[in-house]
């Protein structure tokens, strides 16, 4: 039965007759036309903007995830329980031989590196007459990894920079447009609170305020500007490892490096951590469910315009009782009745459906061309399949509002739709 209503709907759509018919009928009943069409307009129109938006909101927040993203850092900060005969409000610093210990206990650990900041004022920066206030940090080669740093020109640190003491520096796109604006600065010496480092390459970054930096060996740093073995941040990268994995092996890391600083285990302040990997995924998880939401809530209003339609075409089921039974007693059959109904609540919604998907879709172009990108808002649109899955369901929905007033339609007898009033 379903295949030959199928073949139906097709035959019926090649028929010119057809068509005028029922644009005859749609020009006779304009208001109740506009309405039907406008419930499935909007119901898909809706869940365009739900959706764009939903992934405009996921685009915004996962834009701050520039760095690697199985990443982890370590910084010390002052313990707050006393403990080995130790008072609070101690300062936990991390140093050389705190790296060597991670890295020597844990084969897993990849991109092992310190970072020393050198901020403020006191570290001026030049080139020639152009003076700047730029961050300044010290670092070994596997941060630039961690960082996921862009490189466009020269290249990047590498290890016979740590190991000589080489004065270089790789500068941010910020820098290079302040300090040497059209200028190749490769090659050209930018001063450091006056000593002269060599500019080997240039980086960018998807946030302006991480290009607004210089890296420089971190062991320069230690012998120049912070005389000493110490390194204010540590960090790495798992590898493979899972969330579960990565958390378990930064809880032991942390647990060693406790008992090494004499603190207590249990001391949250004592050791801050990050886990990049494991944000990550929360954030994931969070949108699955925000889209899981948004699209449920689009589907239902869908829902509710397709039920619109179809007591609409009940109501013209009813209307057109009279013909129908004419037409059956001039020899049409059930299945030309049923094709003819659903070809017209076909046509409604497919023409209303796509002008709201179009709209939609267009909405959040002018959206996304004309509204300035955040941190939480960026870019906001629909995937293409999403789409071509919202045309093939408008399809399908218009179908199926069609289905029930066009079967009560088929089973009229002519006998008593003669005598309906």
């Amino acid at each position: 039965m379903k295949k030959n209503t199928n073949r139906t709907i097709v035959l019926d759509m090649l028929d010119l007759g057809v068509w005028q018919e029922i644009l005859s009928t749609m020009r006779k009943n304009k208001l109740r036309t506009f309405l039907t069409s406008f419930s499935v307009f909007w119901g898909i129109f809706i869940l365009m903007i739900l959706l764009g938006s939903g992934t405009g909101l996921q685009k915004g927040v996962m834009h701050n995830f520039s760095d690697a993203m199985n990443s982890v850092w370590l910084w010390g900060g002052r313990t707050t329980i006393a403990h080995a005969g130790y008072n609070t409000g101690r300062q936990i610093s991390f140093k050389n031989d705190d790296l060597e210990f991670i890295s020597n206990h844990y084969e897993a650990l990849e991109n092992i590196s310190g970072r020393i900041n050198l901020w403020g004022g006191a570290y001026s920066t030049n080139y020639r007459n152009e003076y700047g206030d730029f961050g300044i940090q010290a670092i070994n080669v596997g941060f630039q990894t961690t960082e996921n740093l862009k490189l466009t020109n020269g290249r990047l640190l590498n290890f016979i920079d740590i190991e000589k003491y080489r004065k270089v520096a790789i500068i941010g796109r910020i820098v290079k447009e302040r300090l040497f604006k059209e200028e190749n600065p490769v090659g050209k010496y930018v001063n450091i609170n006056k000593i002269p480092f060599l500019v080997v390459g240039v980086f960018d970054d998807v946030h302006d305020g991480e290009v607004e930096r210089l890296y420089i060996p971190i062991s320069v740093a230690q012998k120049t500007f912070r005389p000493g073995t110490q390194i204010g941040t540590m960090t790495f990268t798992c590898g493979d490892l899972s969330v579960k994995e990565s958390e378990a092996l930064l809880e032991d890391i942390k647990v060693k490096l406790a008992n090494k600083h004499k603190v207590d285990p249990e001391d949250q302040s004592a050791l801050g951590s990050f886990n990049a990997l494991k944000e990550y995924k929360q954030m994931q998880a969070l949108f699955a469910g925000i889209k899981l939401f948004v699209g449920i809530i689009g589907v239902f209003t869908l829902i509710a315009g397709i039920v619109g339609v179809s007591n609409i075409m009940l109501i013209v089921v009813k209307e057109r009782t009279k013909e129908f039974g004419i037409r059956k007693a001039l020899g049409a059959t059930p299945r030309s009745i049923i094709g003819l109904i659903i070809l017209e609540a076909l046509i409604i919604t497919s023409i209303a459906g796509y002008l709201g998907m179009l709209s939609g879709i267009s909405l959040l172009e002018l959206i996304a061309k004309n509204m300035p990108a955040s941190e939480f808002f960026r870019n906001p649109g629909v995937d293409f399949n999403i789409a071509i899955g919202s045309a093939i369901l408008i399809a399908l929905a218009g179908m199926l509002a069609g289905f029930v007033p066009a079967r009560r339609a088929s089973r009229i007898k002519p006998i008593v739709a003669l005598h309906d009033e």
